[in-house]
């Protein structure tokens, strides 16, 4: 992650997060501080793990799934006992920690909501937490609480820097005396096999001169070196992932791998709090035979796309497989041409970088509309990149129109929406045009060649890269900087294969903003626009869709004026989400009008409706629930097509369900009866017709949820129909946690007043 350096921990949040990581005994600690406005929340200070580990998940979604996200927004600690169980529950957070462990993530909570304390232990913790350890996790959590209520209260409310601060091994473990660490060092030496010593973060700190003979190198250019990258020869990704594997499992290690032309080495991690201690021996002659890279017993296995092998002969490392459906860093030619000034290179990514495109590919796959690309790269991939200015624009009837911005000002945007695809005025024409990204590290860079692109943006830097599917440029996805950039091979190659990956999701999500458009048109134009005003009677009536990423569905009310003295209320739910079952619904409600405005009786009203269905032959069931209410004698008929049932709540306060014997569900039987059910409707009581997605929950009795929704309809008020109606939609629960449509129509009788048109 780039950006300027993390601001000093000025409120002690450091030394309570370490202090946490001692008293817990946990091995990777990291406090996450809410940023209501952005409704994200964002890392502040980490120890444990090295700092690009940490960076694919420094910045999280409110609304995202992830453990940290969900304590936040349920105001509760949530626990992973093992690995097992975060690949069930959190596919995307296993994918950046393929490792054993045990986590547990707890809202920080004072006089507000601060953040989350995310807390990992190796997977050798009990996968259950006792009550003592419970107890134990939530005073650290009230004590971190407690400093930041302090913090705030002093004038010095902690704020979300750009890079999180990293503890160091000192932080959390107290430096040994000098006279301890030249003991230590002269024992080290006395060994026969070779020594060194990594950080956290993965740098040498101490060698051996058995130890650098060993890697032939000289001790000196190895000391705050990362091994991977002084040592070409270790510069495969998978000996960089073994090093992790030991940082985040708190397990030994074991791997072996080849010094060119024909030594090879076997290496053993024993890793604690402060680092890792490194043993280097010598393969005897016939032992490697291309001896695999292994862990020692119980220990993590490698990671999606990164093989646990050593090589087999050949004088070189191995080389990491990519994922599936992934190109690795070093097939992505991040050429940008003579426009940029930079030539082609290629570059292998680091093992944070593939790990960082590996979770940012898996939540493109979650993306679902050209909002939610947009919303991710803004929130996930802007700052993972260091960026500060985002357009994304798709190419449309041979022009660029932009879908969304981040960073820019609305009159910048204006002016750039709508280039042609051939513009010079930027470079998005020319590279979507070639398929190869173009970067520019200054703006005298881009003014050599687009002298006015500079002046109109006001940004430093630009990363334009093109999206392109199966040869089809789909559009444009171009990161800004505020500051001069440099743009490393390796950040070039990880953003020239992010962009194949952001264009796949875009595609897919204009495809289904279209069907979704045609679906949600579709089922508007069928749903009443109006409901008629009835002498005496008033009616609220709402339909709500499922949880974003889910098709409209065929959910349907309706209230039908028959005579002057009597109304007909009528609600269905048509199988399936889709536009096959939005044109069903029409069908369905067209009949039941047509019927019951011709004076057919309750139970016709359905079984006339079930015949036409029946030969319809839609493939689609429906059920439905149908009431005719004579006003004059407060009288209510009602028959049901395998609807759950009414409730009614009197005038007294007191609520029922109304048990009408349900028939078939519409379409199945062609000779069904539906039988009739007649209620008392008096002057105040309100009749409540809904469909499944009301009471609906996973896990739990359909019966039980009806019972528990009776119960809540007796504590509420009954004076305003549509207050009564938001509050049953509240007892839903949240928006986006809705799996099914949902239709709720209310009818109340009143005593001679006049309605009034409502719209839903």
């Amino acid at each position: 992650m780039s950006g300027a350096d993390p601001p000093r921990d000025t409120g002690g949040l450091d030394a309570a997060v370490a202090e946490t990581m001692r008293r817990t005994g946990a091995s990777v600690a990291a406090f996450y501080l809410l940023v209501p406005e952005r409704e994200v929340l964002q890392m502040v200070t980490v120890g444990g793990v090295p700092a690009d580990l940490a960076a694919p998940w420094a910045r999280v979604a409110l609304a995202s799934p992830a453990p940290v996200a969900d304590a936040a927004r349920e105001r509760g600690m949530v626990w992973i006992g093992d690995h097992a169980e975060l690949t069930r529950r959190y596919p995307r957070s296993a994918v950046l920690l393929p490792y054993q462990l045990a986590l547990a993530a707890l809202p920080v909570e004072g006089d507000r909501l601060w953040g989350v304390l995310l807390l990992i232990w190796p997977g050798s913790h009990p996968p259950r937490t006792t009550r003592r350890e419970r107890s134990n996790l939530a005073s650290s959590s009230r004590r971190l609480a407690r400093l930041l209520d302090e913090a705030a209260d002093a004038g010095r409310p902690p704020t979300a820097p750009r890079t999180p601060r990293v503890l160091g091994a000192e932080d959390i473990r107290r430096p040994a005396g000098p006279e301890y660490l030249m003991a230590a060092a002269d024992f080290a030496e006395r060994l026969p096999e070779g020594c060194c010593a990594l950080d956290l973060q993965g740098h040498v700190t101490f060698v051996t001169a058995r130890g650098a003979a060993l890697l032939g190198a000289d001790p000196r250019t190895l000391l705050g070196t990362f091994p991977w990258q002084s040592l070409p020869w270790l510069g495969d990704p998978v000996y960089e992932d073994r090093y992790r594997a030991a940082v985040v499992s708190r397990r030994p290690v074991v791997f072996t791998a080849c010094l060119p032309p024909d030594r090879w080495l076997e290496f053993r991690l024993h890793p604690d709090a402060s680092g890792v201690s490194v043993q280097i021996t010598p393969v005897a002659a016939g032992r490697h035979t291309g001896a695999p890279a292994q862990n020692a017993p119980d220990a993590p296995a490698a990671p999606p796309g990164v093989p646990d092998t050593a090589p087999d002969a050949a004088p070189t490392s191995a080389s990491a497989a990519p994922a599936p459906g992934f190109p690795t860093a070093a097939d992505a030619a991040v050429a940008d041409g003579a426009a940029s000034g930079h030539p082609a290179s290629l570059a292998p990514a680091r093992l944070g970088q593939l790990y960082q495109l590996l979770h940012l590919a898996a939540a493109l796959t979650e993306t679902v509309g050209v909002r939610d690309v947009v919303d991710l790269i803004a929130d996930q991939i802007m700052p993972a990149f260091g960026a500060q200015g985002l357009v994304l624009s798709t190419a449309e009837s041979g022009r660029l129109r932009i879908t969304g911005s981040r960073g820019y000002p609305p009159e910048v945007i204006e002016r750039l929406d709508g280039l042609p695809l051939d513009t010079r005025f930027t470079p998005a024409g020319q590279a979507l045009a070639s398929g190869v990204p173009s970067f520019f590290g200054h703006p005298d860079e881009m003014a050599r060649i687009y002298p006015e692109a500079p002046h109109v943006s006001g940004k430093q830097a630009w990363a334009f890269l093109p999206l392109i599917v199966s040869a089809h440029p789909v559009g444009i996805c171009v990161l800004t900087y505020d500051r001069p950039h440099d743009f490393p091979a390796e950040e070039r190659a990880v953003l020239t294969s992010l962009a194949g990956l952001i264009a796949q999701a875009l595609d897919r999500a204009r495809l289904y903003d279209a069907k979704h458009q045609l679906a949600h048109g579709l089922q508007q134009a069928l749903l009443p626009h109006r409901l008629p005003a009835t002498e005496g009677l008033r009616v609220a009536a709402r339909y709500l869709p499922a949880t974003r990423g889910m098709d409209i569905g065929g959910d349907f009310y309706d209230v039908v004026r028959i005579d002057a003295g009597t109304v007909a209320a009528v609600i269905g739910d048509v199988q399936g989400h889709n536009v096959a079952a939005a044109a069903l619904m029409g069908q369905v409600r067209t009949a039941v009008h047509t019927h019951a405005t011709a004076g057919a009786a309750p139970e016709e009203v359905l079984a006339r409706t079930n015949r036409l269905l029946a030969d319809l032959e839609p493939g689609l069931f429906t059920t439905c629930l149908y009431a005719r209410i004579d006003l004059e004698r407060g009288r209510a008929r009602l028959v049901s097509a395998g609807h759950p049932p009414p409730l009614l709540r009197r005038p007294d306060g007191s609520a029922l369900r109304v048990g009408v014997p349900p028939g078939p569900a519409l379409g199945i039987d062609e000779g069904a009866a539906y039988p009739v059910t007649e209620i008392d409707l008096p002057p105040g009581a309100v009749l409540v017709l809904y469909t499944d997605g009301l009471v609906e929950r996973a896990g739990t009795d359909i019966e039980e949820a009806i019972d528990q929704l009776t119960g809540r309809l007796a504590t509420w008020s009954a004076e305003d129909p549509e207050r009564l109606l938001e509050l049953l939609i509240g007892h839903a629960g949240p928006a986006e946690r809705r799996t099914d449509d949902i239709a709720l129509l209310l009818v109340q009788r009143t005593p001679g007043t006049a309605g009034a048109d409502r719209r839903p």
